[in-house]
């Protein structure tokens, strides 16, 4: 299976379940971690093969033979897996082993939640994407993750802010020890959109014509990419600590889920870290 290579993000195509990982995340011995294509998996049709969604009409027990097949191959255990409960807003939930299995082996219990973070050995955080951006943390000193979903409305919303000061109230970490991964997602050379969505960038106070491209006719693209990087930036990190992508889920459809290209006849991606219980 060939996945596109990336100058930022190191691809695993080598086995039977295509991934991509953050480098400065696989230095770190005892984080797991994983962004999925749409390849690899057993689900048929519409769906095929890696769908990682149990809410999108796919047959349940391919989807969970999807989720053990990605979790092998990234080293994790897919029966202790929380997913996310996305809805464009920026909760952020504290998860914790009284969580283990919500959304794939039971009822999640939980609404309108876009972001994830742990500290708790072996707990697998999933958040799901089809051209949204993947937000990926990790703060070594404290051995603490997390993972947000920034969609545009997130990203306007700041929700990668709103992680990091999350995890500054819940575990105490330091934004200087944070490491950040900004994942596969629509780029700036497809992400085009109309004046409401311009004015609610326009309105972010470091905006400016390296983010936004004015098209004409009351048509613009946008970097969420670059948006993202400097909303973590205001948020304390330093800027060797945030990797981002330069994968564009819409330019390479063939390899990721895109909204924009297959409408909602689709699968998702997803994005996966934890904190392994091996080396603790």
């Amino acid at each position: 299976m060939l996945c596109p290579t990336s100058l930022s993000l190191a691809v695993h195509s080598t086995a039977s379940v295509p991934y991509y990982s953050f480098p400065s995340f696989d230095r770190i011995p005892f984080i797991r971690h994983g962004f999925s294509t749409r390849l690899g998996g057993v689900s048929t049709d519409v769906f095929s093969s890696m769908n990682l969604s149990f809410t999108r009409g796919d047959d349940e027990e391919a989807v969970r033979q999807n989720f053990e097949r990605f979790c092998n191959a990234i080293g994790v255990d897919w029966k202790k897996v929380v997913i996310s409960a996305q809805e464009h807003h920026t909760v952020v939930r504290k998860i914790t082993a009284e969580d283990i299995g919500r959304g794939i082996t039971r009822d999640r219990e939980y609404t309108d939640v876009d972001g994830l973070m742990t500290d708790v050995p072996g707990v697998v955080l999933c958040t799901q994407y089809a051209d949204c951006v993947p937000l990926f943390f990790a703060d070594p000193i404290k051995r603490v993750v997390a993972t947000s979903h920034s969609g545009w409305k997130g990203t306007v919303a700041q929700i990668g802010a709103v992680t990091v000061r999350r995890m500054q109230e819940a575990y105490g970490c330091d934004p200087k020890d944070v490491l950040a991964g900004i994942g596969p997602s629509i780029g700036p050379c497809c992400f085009e959109v109309d004046s409401p969505v311009y004015e609610a960038f326009a309105a972010l106070p470091f905006v400016d014509s390296q983010i936004v491209h004015d098209d004409g006719n009351g048509k613009y693209h946008i970097d969420l990419w670059e948006t993202n990087r400097r909303i973590l930036l205001q948020a304390g990190l330093l800027p060797e600590h945030i990797t981002v992508t330069d994968l564009c889920t819409k330019c390479h459809s063939d390899t990721f889920w895109s909204h924009r290209v297959t409408g909602w006849e689709r699968g998702s991606l997803a994005g996966f870290i934890a904190v392994s219980e091996e080396n603790v």
